[in-house]
């Protein structure tokens, strides 16, 4: 076994390669650029070296200096995590020529199956059903227009060497194949170094449903099960979880052992994934085959209690796997959620800062029992019957650190794991309730959104739910009526506490007692609760639209996390001060709270409301980043829908809009420009 593994990556990844690094008595080294000189993977190793300045090309992807980071520190083994150089032939070329472990598969599979065009070519040899589509390279726009219109729209603009949702763009019209193959080049080159496009059938109201592959030197190879990967936006996972609710034995069994026989075919070892999309009568085409670690690799251990850093590792230093196909059962059920430093309110723009506060839920035991030294198959009963859900998260951030423009936007990945589908979903319901993220935007209330949307808990999803869903974007979920009454009753038992201690102040007047009543009205964002408060040692009763709730928590002003009972149930709710009032956030609604005495709520009516200014005549700058590309001039007409500027935030090109036709008075930006959220790009008339 490897004494020093160096992990060329960084962020949650790296953190996840460490923790099972330093659980199998591994030391490590992380690599680290000038933005990420304070990040968290750099405090968790054992060692860190300076690879370069902060842009990925300049640093993580540049071959030359993980080498020298290698030498500089005598790793025996180094792993890639994903992106950056993961799924590089030359890398592992490289490491192989140092006599270095790559903890991945050999440089041929990585060529094989890595690149787009290829695997689809060996995929077809192979007898595997795939997707059609044009396998060749493709010079320019107007080339990608005419194998768009051969095809059929929609197509699929996909980067040859890509992942993660980068360099991908789905084509209706001639425009928007020349727009997408500009952009998808671009973060291409930018993202991989490698600008090669390929075009495919997009097929309609697909299911994303890939497989996960283990196999080692020896000559076994095994499937883990299925993930269900289809609740995506702009082609970026969101939620992911295994076992998919879509799938019955005979289907995931057929498409596990194809999986299998697509990695034998190309001498593949170590852990891979092999992408499939599922029409709506169980139909699987192969899409692609990711050679290497994915992203939601959690949901897979969390049913299968299968370490797959450890088996990566142990791969690499030529052990056989220590389990057959038949041992690879599923127990339970596992979701995870990617909490993206991005703004649900203004279409999932990236969002970059501080995080002035970052506090997750607790972690708890999750998933099958594992043995710390063997590999032992999990049974039913194993876990104690107490263990009715767990909790993981893998993150990479901290508490005061800052999210960089340069990189993904991912924060954390929010596991949870039950013994059923309902029971993850509910898990996941309270866990994101109860964390906390402030200083940037982030997807924390969509993410809640969708685990209460009707579709989702029925399991009725494709890759369409949520432009389907969500047209017009994200403006905060609707909470049924039911729930804003236990809010509403929450709201003011919790008033009722702070106005307890408020009488407590001292320093008052002599003779002067303030008392605390009984009836008052609370205000969740302009709809009016009139309540009576009666309160005991235990907590209080709140009569509320002719009934008496119980309301029982052990919150206290100044506490930003109130765990509540109400009526019975839990209520976890995220609590802010604002102007004569209180921000309650939960369940992916944003409420403005305020409770006041009868009096007071009958003046607050006759308030008049504050309007917000006018900036119909500009065209502002949605999230920090750099402008790629400026397409108008002053004096220009533009019609609506007209492409206007491009701006990139972290890896990711974003075209602005025309939202209806005008002039342009003038242009504000240019190319190169770094700009900030809300700076003004242009002006029109």
């Amino acid at each position: 076994m490897f004494n020093k593994i160096l992990i060329a990556n960084r962020g949650e990844i790296a953190c996840r390669v460490i923790k099972t690094a330093k659980k199998m008595g591994i030391a490590t080294v992380a690599v680290y650029s000038d933005a990420d000189r304070n990040a968290l993977h750099v405090r968790m190793a054992d060692e860190a070296v300076h690879i370069g300045p902060s842009p990925a090309n300049q640093s993580y992807i540049v071959i030359d200096r993980i080498i020298e980071a290698v030498r500089q520190t005598g790793a025996q083994a180094v792993h890639p995590g994903y992106g950056f150089l993961s799924e590089n032939m030359n890398f592992a070329a490289a490491l192989e020529k140092e006599g270095v472990a790559f903890v991945g598969p050999p440089s041929p599979a990585i060529e094989a199956m890595g690149d787009k065009i290829t695997s689809k070519k060996i995929a077809q040899q192979a007898g595997v059903s795939t997707v059609p589509g044009y396998m060749g390279l493709i010079a320019d726009a107007d080339e990608a227009v005419r194998i768009s219109n051969a095809i059929g729209y929609p197509v699929m603009i996909k980067a040859s060497a890509g992942g993660g949702g980068k360099g991908m763009r789905i084509a209706w019209t001639d425009q928007e194949a020349r727009e997408g193959f500009e952009s998808s080049r671009n973060e291409a080159a930018n993202s991989f170094g490698d600008d090669r496009i390929f075009i495919e059938k997009f097929v309609t109201q697909p299911r994303h449903i890939e497989i996960q592959v283990l196999a080692d030197t020896h000559g076994n190879c095994v499937y883990l099960h299925e993930r269900e990967c289809s609740i995506q936006r702009r082609n970026q996972k969101v939620i992911e979880e295994a076992p998919s609710p879509f799938l019955d034995p005979e289907t995931r069994r057929a498409m596990g052992q194809q999986a299998v026989a697509l990695a034998q075919a190309v001498g593949y070892t170590s852990a891979g994934t092999v992408e499939f999309i599922v029409d709506t009568n169980k139909n699987f085409y192969f899409l692609e085959m990711n050679t290497r670690l994915q992203v939601e690799h959690p949901v897979t251990e969390l049913i299968t209690g299968v370490d797959l850093v450890e088996q990566m590792i142990r791969v690499a230093a030529g052990e056989r796997l220590p389990f057959a196909q038949d041992d690879l059962t599923i127990n339970g059920w596992a979701i995870e959620s990617r909490l993206y430093a991005e703004d649900p309110y203004r279409n999932f723009l990236p969002s970059i800062g501080r995080l002035t506060r970052y506090r997750p839920p607790v972690e708890t035991a999750a998933g099958p029992l594992l043995d710390a030294d063997r590999w032992v198959p999990a049974q039913p009963g194993d876990r104690p019957p107490a263990a009715k859900a767990g909790v993981r998260n893998d993150t990479g951030v901290f508490e005061g650190g800052e999210i960089s423009m340069f990189y993904d936007p991912m924060i954390a990945k929010l596991c949870t794991w039950a013994p059923d589908r309902a029971q993850a979903i509910e898990a996941m319901r309270v866990a994101l309730d109860a964390f906390e993220v402030e200083g940037i935007g982030h997807n924390l209330p969509f993410l809640s959104a969708v685990m209460d949307h009707p579709r989702f808990v029925s399991g009725d999803i494709s890759t369409a739910f949520i432009a389907e869903e969500y047209p017009e974007g994200f403006q905060g979920a609707t909470l049924p009526d039911a729930e804003l009454t236990r809010i509403a009753a929450a709201a003011a038992a919790m008033h009722r506490v702070a106005e307890i201690r408020r009488t407590q102040i001292s320093g008052r007047l002599g003779n002067h007692e303030r008392r605390v009543g009984e009836n008052w009205v609370v205000t969740l964002n302009g709809r009016e609760y009139p309540v009576r408060v009666k309160a005991d040692r235990e907590g209080s009763t709140v009569h509320v639209d002719g009934r008496d709730l119980r309301v029982e928590s052990d919150w206290r002003p100044g506490m930003s996390l109130a765990s509540l009972t109400v009526d019975g149930a839990p209520l976890v709710l995220k609590v802010d001060k604002i102007s004569a009032g209180i921000r309650i956030r939960t369940r992916g609604a944003d409420l403005k709270t305020h409770v006041r005495r009868p009096r007071t709520a009958e003046l607050a009516r006759l308030m008049p409301e504050k309007l917000p200014p006018d900036t119909s005549r500009f065209l502002l700058c949605p999230m920090p980043g750099l402008v790629v590309r400026i397409n108008v001039a002053a004096g220009d007409e533009v019609q609506e829908g007209q492409a206007l500027a491009t701006v990139e935030a972290m890896k990711m090109e974003n075209i602005l809009r025309a939202e209806r036709r005008g002039t342009v008075k003038s242009v504000n930006a240019e190319a190169g420009q770094s700009l900030r959220v809300d700076d003004v790009i242009m002006e029109f008339v």
